[in-house]
């Protein structure tokens, strides 16, 4: 099979997935809309979800359906098993849209997958608080419908949960590393950012969509999720590596998002870098100005980015990270077919958005 009828699967693929979603609508909605007493708030769930849910990449949910495909025997792929590997894709991606909601009001976002942030829009604000409750109370309530019966049920449970709370961690430490208003260069270390990536991004991006295919498909022994989950938390480090770089390097009009990281003074892998090659100098040019919203100081933050040649330094780390995955998942896949996972390296690699 050649390239464009590689492509042409996965476009096939990715169709059916996105057609999917109406019935995940169909089914956490259509039963209580004419609700004598809850109605309204099931009209207001269907536009939360309709806004918030579609409109990305898809490619969390799509690796679970890809996955699963990968991992069982072509005889076993039934209608109804495949309806239950996209229907556990589309609860990764309401997962990621409840902390999306809830990451956009806390980083004062604009923009995001090329639209106006839900809490921006007017007559939304601090009420979309709940709607990411909401968004993510739906994962269960799918779960249940979908998947109760199966004996993968209680897996799925435990690790949407893990999940989530690795998540939640991750951006508490990404939170307590910036604290509004008060920058400490001191506390922006490698170390750090690491610890940030990996609860934050990499579990719920990479391990979670896998691992949920391989419960569904029967695998289960604590060996093979180990040995998957090595791999798919270096993946997850060099994606948000690559995010914080287009938050800054990136063109709006292709990430559909407009970069906050230097007003919000988070740890980003640029400011990390910076500091281990700045000069006294540049140090206290970046202390003056990092984490304030005046554009004349973000302006001047990105001004020493480029000239510590910051975009060449991201480009060779990427390329020697490419490098390094391919070995690690010759190294570490063992019984798990080594396509999974250099199919998310694909994926990513020299990704625009």
């Amino acid at each position: 099979m050649n390239g464009d009828q590689k492509l042409d699967v996965y476009d096939q693929k990715r169709q059916s997935f996105i057609q999917h979603f109406s019935e995940i609508i169909r089914v956490l909605t259509e039963d209580d809309m004419g609700h004598p007493e809850i109605g309204d708030a099931i009209a207001r769930l269907k536009e939360v979800l309709e806004y918030n849910v579609i409109g990305g990449k898809y490619q969390r949910g799509m690796t679970v359906l890809i996955t699963f495909q990968d991992l069982v025997e072509p005889r076993k792929l039934d209608a109804n098993s495949l309806q239950q590997a996209m229907t556990v894709g589309w609860c990764v991606e309401l997962l990621q849209a409840f902390l999306l909601v809830a990451d956009d009001i806390m980083d004062s976002s604009l923009t995001r997958r090329g639209q106006i942030c839900w809490y921006q829009k007017p007559g939304i604000g601090l009420d979309a608080i709940n709607d990411a409750i909401l968004l993510e109370a739906c994962i269960y309530r799918l779960l249940k419908v979908y998947c109760r019966e199966q004996p993968y049920y209680l897996n799925l449970i435990e690790l949407f949960l893990q999940s989530s709370y690795q998540t939640e961690i991750g951006q508490t430490l990404d939170l307590i590393t910036a604290p509004q208003g008060s920058v400490d260069l001191d506390r922006y270390t490698e170390k750090r950012y690491k610890s940030i990536v990996k609860y934050k991004t990499a579990f719920y991006s990479f391990y979670l969509p896998v691992a949920a295919a391989m419960y569904m498909a029967g695998i289960d022994g604590e060996k093979e999720h180990a040995n998957a989950k090595k791999i798919l938390l270096e993946i997850g480090e060099l994606f948000q590596i690559q995010d914080d770089y287009l938050d800054l390097f990136g063109d709006a009009s292709v990430t559909g998002k407009i970069g906050t990281d230097i007003q919000d003074g988070k740890c980003s892998w640029l400011v990390v870098q910076c500091l281990q090659r700045a000069s006294p100098e540049q140090r206290q040019i970046l202390q003056e100005n990092y984490g304030e919203k005046e554009a004349e100081k973000v302006a001047r933050v990105k001004m020493l980015y480029e000239e510590l040649n910051l975009q060449a330094v991201f480009t060779q780390y990427e390329e020697d990270s490419y490098n390094r995955l391919v070995g690690l998942i010759e190294q570490h896949s063992l019984s798990l077919p080594p396509a999974i996972f250099l199919r998310l390296v694909h994926q990513i690699y020299k990704r625009k958005k």
